[in-house]
C-alpha cells in the first residue's frame, strides 16, 4: 500500500520527459478551489457584509503581468451571498496580505491601520538616521546614557534587597541540628566499627586473645590485693546479659553480735578459745653402731670369693 502523501517520487533510468504528452488545456485556465474570505468586506452592489473566515467556492487564476521578487501572484473570484455579484481580490506577498480589486470594499480595521502607520513612521526614522549622521550620534549618546541609568537603578535595587534581607534563625538552627546529627551518626558508626574489629567474629568463629604467662604475672603484680574477680566474656554484648551475684542476706542476730565463725575477726569466736588436739611426736630412731675394720674385711673376702666362682 502506497503512502497518501508522497514527497519523493521514483524516476527510472530510461525516463525521458520529452515523451510526456502535452495537454491541450490553456496555460492560465481557471479552476475552482475552496477558500475563506481573507478580511471583512461589504458588497458594493447590495451592501451585504461578508465577515472574515466565511467559506466560498472561488475561481483561481494566475496574474501574468504581476510578480514580486519571483513570487507568483494569484487572483480569486467569489460571489456575494445576497446578490450573487462577483467580487475579485488578489494576493499581496509584499505586505503578506490581500488586496480587494472589484465588487467590494474593505471594512475599517483599526489594528491594521495602526500597524501601517507605525511601519511608515519607522521607515521614515530609519531614512533620517541614514541621511543625518549627527542625528545618529545623538541617538547613540542617548542610548548609552539610558543604559548607564538602568545599571545604576539596578545596583540600587540590589543594595536595598541586601539591606532588607532577614535572617531566618529557625532555618539556621535546623541546619546546625542536622549537622550535629550527622556527626553523631558518623561517630557511632566509627565506634561500632572499632568494636567489631576488636570483638567481632572472624569467619564465623569468635576471636579470642591468648595471654602469655608473663602477661598474667605482670597483671597479678599490678592488680591490688583487694580487687574482685571479673567474669570473662567472649563478646562485648555479654556484659549486658550477665547479672551480679546475689548477696546473702544477713540475719538479725548476725548484724548485732556477728557470726560465730567467719573470715572476719571479732564476735564470739574471739572470746572462746578452741581446744587444740595433742599431736604425738614420733620418737627418733636409734643410731646404729659404727662399723669397724672387721666388717670391711669380711665384705672384701666375700667379693673375692664371688669372682673365683664365676671364673
Amino acid at each position: 500500500m502506497s503512502e497518501r502523501k508522497v514527497l519523493n517520487k521514483y524516476y527510472p533510468p530510461d525516463f525521458d520527459p520529452s515523451k510526456i504528452p502535452r495537454s491541450k488545456v490553456a496555460r492560465n485556465k481557471t479552476f475552482i478551489i475552496r477558500l475563506m474570505a481573507p478580511c471583512n468586506m461589504r458588497c458594493t452592489t447590495c451592501g451585504e457584509y461578508i465577515y472574515k473566515g466565511r467559506k466560498f467556492n472561488a475561481r483561481k487564476e494566475d496574474v501574468d503581468d504581476m510578480s514580486y521578487i519571483g513570487l507568483r501572484i494569484y487572483r480569486f473570484y467569489i460571489k456575494c451571498t445576497a446578490c450573487l455579484s462577483e467580487i475579485s481580490f488578489r494576493t499581496d506577498p509584499e505586505n503578506t496580505d490581500y488586496v480587494l480589486e472589484a465588487g467590494a470594499t474593505r471594512n475599517f480595521e483599526a489594528l491594521a491601520k495602526a500597524e501601517k502607520i507605525e511601519e511608515a513612521k519607522q521607515r521614515a526614522y530609519d531614512e533620517e538616521l541614514q541621511n543625518n549622521p549627527m542625528k545618529l550620534l545623538e541617538e547613540r549618546t542617548e542610548a548609552s546614557k539610558n543604559e548607564m541609568a538602568r545599571v545604576e537603578a539596578l545596583e540600587e535595587l540590589q543594595e536595598l534587597n541586601k539591606r532588607e534581607v532577614k535572617i531566618d534563625y529557625e532555618q539556621m538552627l535546623n541546619k546546625y541540628d542536622t549537622l550535629r546529627e550527622t556527626e553523631a551518626q558518623k561517630q557511632e558508626q566509627q565506634d561500632e566499627a572499632e568494636i567489631q574489629a576488636l570483638f567481632g567474629r572472624n569467619g564465623g568463629e569468635p576471636v579470642k586473645r591468648l595471654l602469655d604467662e608473663s602477661d598474667d604475672e605482670e597483671n597479678e603484680e599490678r592488680a591490688p590485693a583487694t580487687t574482685s574477680k571479673v567474669m570473662k566474656t567472649e563478646k562485648a554484648t555479654d556484659w549486658l546479659s550477665t547479672q551480679p551475684a546475689e548477696k546473702t542476706r544477713k540475719q538479725a542476730w548476725e548484724k548485732s553480735i556477728g557470726s560465730l565463725t567467719g573470715p572476719k575477726k571479732g564476735g564470739l569466736g574471739v572470746l572462746v578459745k578452741k581446744k587444740q588436739p595433742k599431736v604425738e611426736q614420733p620418737e627418733p630412731p636409734k643410731s646404729a653402731a659404727p662399723a669397724g675394720p672387721s666388717a670391711g674385711l669380711s665384705l672384701l673376702g666375700s667379693y673375692s670369693d664371688s669372682e673365683e666362682d664365676s671364673s
